[in-house]
C-alpha cells in the first residue's frame, strides 16, 4: 500500500512562498529607496556646486557620516529611519559636490566624471543582476570585506594625513575591489534573507556606490593626468 510522504517539519511556520514574497518585498523597497536617495544625493551635490559650498573637511565629514549612520541604524525600524537615510545621503552628496567641482574644472573633467559615473553604473547593475539571477550565496565574503574595509579606511586616513599620493592610489584601487564585493555580498544577503531591513540594505548599497564612484574618479583622474 502506497503512503503519502509526511510533510517536512517547518519550525518557523513560514512557507517557501511566504519567504520568497518577503524577499521580493525587501528587494523592491531597497531599490526604490536607493534610487530616491541617489537622486536626492545628486541634487544636494548639484546645489553645493551651484552655491560654491566649500568641502567641510575630513573631521566634519567623518563626524557627519558616522553620526547620521548611527541615527539611521538606531531608527531603522521606524519612520525616522527614512528621514535619517535622506539626511545621510544628502550630506554625502553635499560633500561630493566640491570634489566634482574640482574635477570639472580640469580640461577633460566632464568626460572624466561621466566615465566614472558610467563605470559605476555598469558595475553596480551587472553585479546586482548576477547576484539576483544566480542566487549564489556570498555570505562567506562578510568577514573578508569587513577586515578589508577597515584596513583600507585606516590606510586612506594615513594617506590623507601624511600626504602620500602613492598610498592614496592603492587605497582607491582597494576600495574599487572591496565595494564591488560589498555589492555582491549585500545583494546576496537580501536574496537569502540575511538582511530583512530595506533601510539598512539601502544604506549599505549607497555607501558601496558612493565609494566605488569616488575611487574610480580618483583612479581615472590619476591615469588621465588630471
Amino acid at each position: 500500500m502506497n503512503k503519502s510522504a509526511a510533510p517536512a517539519h517547518n519550525p518557523t511556520g513560514i512557507s517557501k512562498t511566504e519567504s520568497i514574497l518577503a524577499t521580493n518585498k525587501v528587494v523592491r523597497n531597497t531599490y526604490l529607496l536607493l534610487s530616491m536617495t541617489l537622486a536626492f544625493s545628486a541634487v544636494t551635490a548639484g546645489l553645493s556646486m551651484a552655491f560654491n559650498v566649500p568641502h567641510p573637511g575630513l573631521i566634519i565629514t567623518l563626524v557627519g557620516y558616522f553620526g547620521l549612520l548611527f541615527l539611521t541604524t538606531k531608527f531603522r525600524n521606524s519612520g525616522l529611519g527614512i528621514v535619517f537615510v535622506f539626511a545621510l545621503t544628502g550630506f554625502m552628496g553635499m560633500t561630493l559636490g566640491p570634489i566634482l567641482d574640482i574635477y570639472l574644472k580640469t580640461p577633460n573633467g566632464a568626460q572624466l566624471v561621466m566615465n566614472a559615473l558610467g563605470a559605476t553604473a555598469v558595475t553596480f547593475v551587472g553585479l546586482s543582476a548576477y547576484a539576483l539571477v544566480s542566487r549564489k550565496n556570498f555570505s562567506f565574503m562578510g568577514g573578508f570585506l569587513m577586515a578589508g574595509i577597515i584596513v583600507a579606511f585606516l590606510a586612506g586616513l594615513g594617506a590623507y594625513i601624511f600626504e602620500m599620493p602613492g598610498l592614496a592610489l592603492v587605497v582607491s584601487a582597494m576600495f574599487v575591489v572591496l565595494m564591488a564585493g560589498l555589492i555582491l555580498y549585500q545583494t546576496s544577503e537580501i536574496v537569502h534573507g540575511g538582511e530583512t531591513n530595506y533601510i539598512m540594505a539601502t544604506v549599505t548599497l549607497y555607501v558601496a556606490i558612493y565609494n566605488l564612484f569616488t575611487s574610480l574618479l580618483h583612479l581615472l583622474g590619476i591615469f588621465g593626468d588630471e
